[in-house]
């Protein structure tokens, strides 16, 4: 087990009605707040008026900024940076999912940013202070209400890339699993990929003796998969999808890193997807991970062959223990198939024209992962299996 710290101090407020909540929590960070979302969707459930009643009441003073796009853009970034500089912003309220919490918070480190502040998301800068960001979660799924993390597309030079500062964790999250109810079926089906990338992200590590931590994992991913047929079939099940969005947050509030170090080759293998063809980052994942999983499990299967036995029940053959690997790795793919996934990239229409210069990217900073290290050629592999 390796040294850690964990310190994590977001507020999380959960349950039914607490979006209410949303003005007296803000007061107590701002007095000029940006309140940053998506496309509109929160307008059409009745969230959005929710939310200005609850600012207005609380005396909050605020401007909107919408338009955040799944894989969030540097350009609106920008625009946000400049805004709340202009209107002497001192608080960003995020309501939506992960793509609207990463843009907040780049806006937020933007802020005192001196420079452009994608320099910070390519290495060349530090993010020692931001404006304070508080979340309204409407989609379970990146972990960000509770992370440190921003993931931001530069789509001018065709680029997604991620930072992680501790400035960057929310002070507080509202996550009412009702507010959830009328997601489309294919948006909770990236959700739950999501979520369950990033326990896995983690569990795959090359870092011995973490027995509680790889139980927390595993339990964590037993209760998406448990609870993910039941939101699907009734979108309304509270219970479920209470789950369903506790499990994203522990997910990625690094409760699950402790004593470890994690691997996130398949999540900056995914992000190269992403970024050349827009798709979401779950779909991208529903098709990466399980080839990622083939390509490490014929170098290094013991930890693909114990994920294939305590969370898929797959019974270990001694004299040829790959083939538990296989059935591991195939339920997994089933499971995505279950809640309507590609699990190939021929099936999302990706061809493999551009795997030579994804593959280039994915490793222009050095070699990926941790349970194996993965090189340039080694990412292409891992493409031409995803295929």
């Amino acid at each position: 087990m390796e040294n850690f710290i964990f310190q994590n101090g977001t507020k999380i407020i959960f349950g039914k009605g607490t979006e209410e909540q949303t003005g007296s929590e803000t007061a107590l960070y701002g007095k000029k707040v940006l309140f940053h979302y998506g496309g509109g969707s929160i307008k059409k459930t009745g969230l959005y008026d929710k939310i200005v009643k609850s600012l207005n009441s609380s005396g909050v003073d605020f401007i909107e900024l919408g338009g955040v796009k799944p894989n969030p853009e540097l350009s609106l970034v920008h625009k946000g940076i400049d805004l709340c500089r202009e209107k002497n912003i001192d608080f960003i309220l995020a309501v939506g999912g992960g793509s609207v919490i990463d843009s907040a918070k780049a806006i937020a480190a933007g802020f005192y940013y001196e420079g452009d502040i994608w320099d910070a998301f390519v290495g060349k800068g530090r993010v020692e202070k931001a404006l304070p960001v508080g979340v309204v979660l409407t989609i379970p799924a990146a972990g960000s209400e509770t992370s440190t993390a921003s993931v931001i597309t530069n789509k001018k030079i065709t680029s997604k890339q991620g930072m992680e500062w501790p400035v960057l964790r929310p002070v507080f999250a509202i996550m009412n699993p009702e507010v959830t109810y009328t997601l489309p079926a294919e948006q909770t089906a990236y959700g739950i990929t999501d979520m369950i990338a990033h326990v896995m992200e983690r569990y795959f590590t090359s870092v011995e003796n973490n027995d509680l931590t790889d139980h927390m994992c595993e339990a964590v991913i037993k209760s998406i998969i448990n609870n993910a047929p039941k939101v699907l079939d009734n979108p309304e099940d509270y219970n479920a999808r209470a789950e369903i969005m506790l499990a994203g947050m522990v997910a990625h509030n690094d409760s699950l890193n402790m004593g470890r170090i994690g691997d996130w080759a398949s999540h900056g293998i995914e992000h190269e997807l992403s970024a050349f063809y827009g798709i979401a980052h779950g779909a991208g994942l529903a098709v990466i991970f399980p080839a990622w999983l083939k390509y490490v499990s014929a170098k290094k299967p013991e930890k693909v062959i114990q994920f294939a036995s305590r969370i898929w029940g797959v019974e270990y053959n001694a004299d040829n223990p790959q083939a538990a690997a296989a059935e591991g790795i195939k339920r997994l793919e089933n499971f995505f198939r279950s809640m309507g996934l590609a699990v190939r990239l021929g099936e999302l229409g990706i061809d493999n024209s551009k795997f030579e210069i994804m593959a280039e990217k994915a490793v222009m900073f050095g070699e990926r992962g941790n349970y194996i290290k993965l090189g340039k050629d080694d990412v292409l592999e891992i493409y031409k299996l995803a295929e």
